[in-house]
């Protein structure tokens, strides 16, 4: 007898593929499924880490673009902080940060530590010795600036 044409040897062999292509396309839609399931749960998760992102604004006391570097640096260093960006002109920074994770006057004491005075906190000493010369600010400078000081506006070196 020969198998090949033997009927139902030919349906059974029909059946036996149909049902592998059948559950070949099922196993394609459900990981197509849990691929879009990933992809929204990351999104919700990202909007909610925007949500609870705080931002506060303060003084910070320095010269030019290489401070501004040390200075964003240093608040950038702290887990939590997403963005820090400093002002040279009106001698402050925005930051926005996790509270959950950070606080705010964490931010303000690693700003400190690395020679530049804040709002709340003076600078560290022994840091600010070891600042180039060009960033060795006035002590009594005035921060937080609604606009730049006079003749200040664009008064600060390039970063080599």
């Amino acid at each position: 007898m020969n198998t090949i044409n033997n009927p139902l040897i030919f349906k059974t062999m029909k059946k036996v593929l149909l049902s592998i292509a059948v559950l070949a396309a099922i196993g394609m839609t459900s990981c197509k499924n849990q691929t879009e399931e990933k992809e929204e749960t990351t999104e919700m998760t990202e909007e909610v880490k925007e949500i609870a992102m705080s931002e506060t604004t303060f003084g910070v006391r320095g010269n030019c673009s290489m401070c501004k570097r040390t200075i964003e640096e240093a608040a950038n260093s702290l887990e939590g902080v997403a963005t820090a960006s400093w002002d040279v002109d009106r001698k402050q920074i925005h930051v926005s940060y996790d509270k959950e994770v950070v606080d705010e006057m964490k931010i303000h004491k690693a700003i400190a530590a690395s020679g530049y005075d804040t709002e709340q906190v003076a600078g560290d000493e022994e840091a600010y010795k070891t600042l180039p010369e060009c960033c060795k600010y006035d002590h009594e400078m005035e921060m937080n600036l609604a606009e730049p000081a006079e003749g200040e506006e664009g008064n600060h070196h390039e970063m080599e």
